[in-house]
């Protein structure tokens, strides 16, 4: 009967669904591209009884088995693509996007470009006003190559100018990329939303044709605009920009103490340590050890001597000047319980002595200050390096000696 029919060929794709995404976990890219063959031809023979659209299934499945398949050539991923495009209007724009990348991905930049500017020029009634969003991104992706033609073109001029290189033809060209560049990119920045590449695209053409106030102006809109999200990036861009362009070290310090808020492990951490350790200011000071101290929380930062480095000075100078011992004891009460044993281990000083000596001594001053003369990884160290004669070592074990009083009082 019809009803059964219809709930055998329900139950039939569904399997035969399954079947493909099992051999695509397996990267069986021949047999998920047969199922995938039966699946259409299921759906062909339907047409006759109702007609069922493309389904955007066949669509994402057939674009990853043909970007993986050994078998496969861009002639086939291009003929494929074709028809994904002639049949599925609804998500046409899409399917451009998608083929664009993967031209660009094998180096076509030409065909991409070109795919991207007949998709700029599409057409269909109301779906191109719905599908307004991803003709946004076209234009801003058709930017993005009018930068990277742009780019090129500065390359040639830059390179040759030194030997009186004069072709008004390159700098016609770069200047007509540039202006087309620029239009689209400003365009897409405007529009709340993660847009690393392209910000930085912008940012460089206006710096390079000297409109430092306009992008000063881009990078403080996408760092600190409240309607775009969250985006460490952001606040990287412009911390680098003021860094460029000589700003205050207030305008430095405010970038990065907003990236310090966001991602308190990231590598400009030590940077910005450097930076509030010389300052004359006892705020910005004591910023810079809780910045410190927040870095050295993260397991990427645990064997990084530039950051041990940078605790054990600041920690040093405090415990010599004997003031602002509260600093200290403030970051340490709230890591007490696991820093020595996520840091201070003795399997940790044996490993660190053996792999980087230089870390081994940093860290052991840090230990020694936090944890007393009796710590395992100060003893194991002090010890190793006072047996191999370096005279480094023998200072720290009589620095930290003299100081046990001061572990006392930071412990509490």
């Amino acid at each position: 009967s019809s009803h059964e029919y219809k709930l055998n060929f329900k139950k039939s794709k569904e399997m035969c669904l399954s079947y493909i995404q099992d051999a695509m976990l397996q990267k069986q890219w021949k047999k998920a591209a047969e199922f995938l063959t039966f699946y259409m031809e299921s759906l062909e023979k339907d047409f006759a009884r109702e007609y069922l659209s493309p389904s955007e299934v066949i669509w994402r499945i057939g674009t990853e088995i043909l970007c993986h398949h050994s078998h496969s050539s861009m002639k086939e991923f291009n003929s494929f693509t074709e028809q994904m495009k002639s049949l599925g209007v609804k998500r046409y724009l899409k399917v451009c996007l998608e083929h664009t990348f993967h031209l660009l991905c094998d180096g076509l930049i030409d065909e991409a470009y070109q795919n991207l500017s007949l998709s700029e020029s599409w057409r269909s009634g109301d779906q191109t006003v719905i599908q307004d969003k991803e003709m946004k991104l076209i234009k801003a992706y058709r930017g993005l190559l009018d930068y990277y033609n742009w780019s090129k073109q500065k390359n040639i001029l830059l390179e040759h100018g030194q030997d009186g290189f004069e072709d008004l033809s390159v700098e016609q060209e770069m200047h007509s990329c540039f202006r087309k560049a620029a239009v689209n990119l400003k365009e897409i920045i405007k529009i709340p939303g993660v847009w690393d590449l392209f910000v930085k695209c912008y940012v460089d053409l206006l710096e390079f044709y000297g409109d430092h106030n306009e992008a000063r102006q881009v990078l403080n809109e996408y760092a600190y605009n409240s309607k775009f999200p969250t985006n460490p990036n952001a606040h990287v861009y412009l911390y680098q920009f003021l860094k460029r362009h000589g700003e205050s070290k207030k305008s430095l310090v405010s970038a990065l103490k907003i990236l310090h808020d966001v991602v308190p492990s990231h590598e400009l951490m030590i940077d910005f340590n450097i930076m509030l350790q010389k300052s004359k200011k006892r705020k910005r000071r004591r910023l810079g050890l809780e910045v410190i101290f927040a870095v050295l929380d993260y397991a990427g930062w645990k064997e990084n001597v530039k950051a041990w480095s940078c605790l054990a000075r600041q920690l040093k100078q405090i415990v010599i000047s004997e003031k602002h011992l509260d600093w200290i004891k403030q970051e340490w009460n709230s890591r007490k319980d696991w820093w020595p044993a996520f840091h201070f281990s003795r399997y940790s000083a044996k490993r660190n002595w053996q792999e980087n000596e230089c870390l081994s001594h940093e860290k052991a001053l840090v230990a020694g200050i936090l944890l007393g003369k009796d710590c395992k990884y100060f003893k194991y160290v002090s010890h190793q390096g006072c047996k191999a004669q370096v005279k480094r070592f023998r200072i720290l074990k009589k620095f930290v000696n003299k100081h046990n009083p001061v572990y006392l009082r930071v412990s509490g």
